[in-house]
């Protein structure tokens, strides 16, 4: 009897041993996962747009280098190209739109972002009240907005941001303006001016 109680001690000890070591162990790992220091990295993003019709269309990318110094800021320098072509009434051509800047996105809870976009364009048609002129002028844009943002694979090496973004100058030259979403409504319930709002989908490689 005494043998057994012996035996059964001894088992009941080692079992309780061998739990302690695993908790231990877990957390350790959960520690370590817990306290893993951000790295530092670089990155390259795109935003895409296209559009057609039977008068014309255009297609475009707007390019970003993004310094990640810490998990919620990003900024740099960017750059944009437009291609436009149009044939209405028997005429036709086509045009560009080129300039640079740059951002600053902060992101959080890995889907949420917000930003703040400044870009200085060159458009080929001048709008003096009213009346289009083909006359390329230097025009400033400044995008504020928020949207979804989220980090995809182990790494997060691929990020997809889609939000709305808000040109703050609303300037009449902008090339953003045909890609305004939303207009006021006038007094008698009629479609007013256009409300400076776009979508913005964007992609962001790390390297």
């Amino acid at each position: 009897m005494k043998q057994f109680l012996l035996l059964l001690i001894l088992a009941c000890s080692s079992n309780f041993g061998f739990a302690q070591e695993d908790t231990e162990l877990y957390l350790k790992d959960e520690e370590e996962t817990t306290t893993k220091e951000f790295t530092p990295y670089n990155e390259i993003g795109a935003d895409i747009h296209f559009s057609a019709s039977t008068f014309g269309g255009t297609g475009g990318v707007g390019l970003k280098f993004g310094i990640v110094r810490n998990k919620y800021i990003s900024f740099g320098p960017s750059a944009r190209y437009h291609y436009s072509f149009y044939k209405n009434n028997g005429l036709s051509g086509s045009y560009s739109v080129y300039g640079g800047g740059a951002f600053i996105h902060g992101r959080f809870f890995n889907y949420l972002f917000v930003g703040a976009e400044f870009e200085l364009l060159s458009n080929p048609f001048s709008n003096t009240n009213g009346i289009i002129a083909p006359k390329r002028v230097w025009v400033p844009t400044a995008l504020v907005g928020f949207g979804f943002s989220h980090a995809f694979g182990e790494e997060g090496n691929f990020r997809l941001n889609a939000g709305i973004m808000y040109d703050v100058i609303n300037n009449l030259n902008s090339p953003f303006r045909p890609g305004y979403f939303m207009k006021k409504q006038t007094a008698n319930g009629q479609p007013g001016a256009l409300i400076p709002l776009i979508y913005r989908i964007a992609f962001f490689f790390k390297l």
